[in-house]
């Protein structure tokens, strides 16, 4: 319907309808139960993939794009094609409230579609994102506005077409997953794929293979793990590498940019077997922070879909993670916190303090409760094998997710066996690559603590999302779909010995989903 000042009687007829169907939506999303509340959440249609791209704060404000499928694109082409993915775009002043925009790319000449990239400001002073064109290469598109609304692609991309496997380039480079930067005037990128590459331009369509990005890989990263999604910036005195392997998802490297190369020394994962942390990105403000999303890989919206014109069973999919601030201490690890923007979201305080926990029963706290909740705990671990917290209990324990830290093999898990009480809610790990996709139900991430040191966990639960960041330097995502009304309760346990929880906080979170 195109916009006039006037309006027949057909297009009042229309927009009536749409009215109509925009409330009746709102209802729908309203009464999800597993909706999020204050996670970024794709406001309708389907968002798989859902990556973070594009992040920049630019002129006061933060800009997050994220791709979406677009069913009008779908059903305008060929189903057998990969045309339906754009970026959307929405913008916030505090991190937590966002306003939507329109698209900030969609699929046109050369590119049918479009998957990750990023923003970065070239040496003109512009904004520019640097994205893969499915079919076509690497592209790239820039915006002066103070809002970003509109976008230009240049008229030469793709920057770099994707080479064919079989040629010299093919061999050196892969056109996928681009990251650029500015450093000292020039362009630079870095090319994802089994074998990152390094590009280097002086204007935006000049850009030339330079070599290897990275000198070498570290001991712990298998053989079929791709670097994809990349981001590298610089963190405190060292430089990182934020990135996926299609095969186990989020994580990060540490170590020395020097002669036009990466030189790792840490590999640190970010998601875990059984994990949900996918396609991280991330931006610097204003403060000289940081902050990173993720994409949340739901598990009641299948990842192998046959018919992407089929709406999402719920009328959306879609969830970033909490926005979260990277830095490294004065040991030079790695920190993970939440942006302290997210305690401006805190209601109704509720503190229990000295709380003695031993094997014979779970303790369940009467006085804190809830699905939309922050919880905030100081716990000395005492001579427990096990200690815990389980989340979203129901009375009679037929649904709850527990989270277990053992001190002598130094591990945080997430238990999901008992989660939901819904059969068709499977929790897969994902090998994109292997091909694999075995049953778990438990998650579980490293974390040593140092003689005398006591665990510290700030969790975040939304309804069907939980983020445990566990003493700064540990944080782990998970889904959870409980069924019950009543699964709501939080419990204490240990196994095999005592603990103390020397204080444990909670606030309900408001809301800052529209719906």
């Amino acid at each position: 319907m195109s916009r006039t000042k006037t309006m027949g009687p057909q297009d009042k007829a229309r927009l009536v309808d749409l009215i109509q169907a925009q409330r009746e939506f709102r209802e729908i999303l309203l009464a999800d139960p597993h909706r999020p509340t204050y996670h970024f959440t794709n406001p309708e249609g389907r968002g798989m993939p859902f990556d973070p791209n594009g992040a920049i704060f630019w002129k006061g404000k933060y800009h997050l794009c994220y791709i979406y499928q677009n069913d009008d694109r779908i059903l305008s082409h060929d189903k057998g094609e990969r045309n339906y993915d754009c970026w959307g775009h929405a913008s916030s002043v505090d991190l937590l409230h966002w306003r939507f925009h329109k698209p900030a790319l969609e699929p046109g000449k050369p590119d049918r579609s479009m998957f990750s990239g990023n923003c970065f400001i070239n040496n003109q002073g512009e904004a520019t994102m640097l994205y893969h064109g499915v079919g076509a290469g690497n592209c790239i598109a820039t915006s002066s506005e103070p809002d970003l609304d509109n976008w230009t692609k240049l008229p030469s991309n793709p920057i770099v077409p994707i080479p064919d496997k079989g040629s010299a380039d093919g061999k050196l480079f892969s056109s996928w997953d681009p990251h650029g930067w500015t450093e000292n005037g020039v362009h630079y990128a870095v090319f994802g794929g089994p074998t990152p590459a390094l590009f280097t331009a002086q204007g935006l369509d000049d850009w030339e293979y330079v070599g290897p990005f990275m000198s070498g890989d570290m001991p712990d990263v298998g053989e079929r793990e791709d670097v994809s999604c990349p981001d590298f910036f610089q963190l405190g005195d060292k430089h990182a590498l934020l990135c996926i392997s299609h095969n186990r998802g989020a994580r990060i490297y540490l170590g020395e940019w020097r002669d036009n190369q990466f030189h790792p020394e840490v590999h640190q994962r970010m998601n875990f077997p059984g994990g949900t942390c996918f396609a991280p990105e991330s931006l610097l403000d204003d403060k000289g922070r940081r902050i990173m999303w993720s994409w949340i890989l739901q598990r009641n919206e299948p990842l192998h879909i046959v018919d992407f014109t089929d709406p999402p069973d719920n009328g959306w999919s879609g969830i970033m993670t909490l926005p979260r601030a990277l830095s490294l201490d004065d040991g030079g690890n790695l920190t993970i916190e939440p942006v302290e923007e997210l305690q401006r979201l805190r209601l109704r305080e509720r503190q229990e303090r000295d709380i003695k926990v031993n094997d014979e029963a779970p303790v369940r706290l009467d006085g804190i409760s809830g699905n939309t909740l922050e919880l905030a705990l100081t716990i000395d671990p005492g001579d427990a094998e096990v200690l815990g917290i389980n989340l979203c209990a129901s009375p009679d324990g037929a649904e709850r997710t527990s989270i277990s830290y053992r001190p002598s093999a130094g591990t945080l898990s997430i238990d999901l066996e008992k989660s939901t009480l819904d059969k068709s809610i499977k929790h897969y790990y994902y090998t994109m690559f292997n091909g694999e996709n075995p049953e778990v139900t438990k998650q579980e991430a490293p974390l040593e603590l140092g003689d005398g040191e006591k665990l510290e966990l700030r969790i975040f639960i939304d309804r069907s999302i939980i983020e445990i960041y566990a003493n700064e330097r540990q944080c782990m995502t998970q889904c959870i779909y409980p069924t019950r009304d009543d699964s709501i309760g939080i419990e204490l346990f240990t196994r095999g010995g005592s603990m103390t929880v020397d204080s444990i906080k909670a606030w309900d979170m408001a809301p800052t989903n529209q719906w």
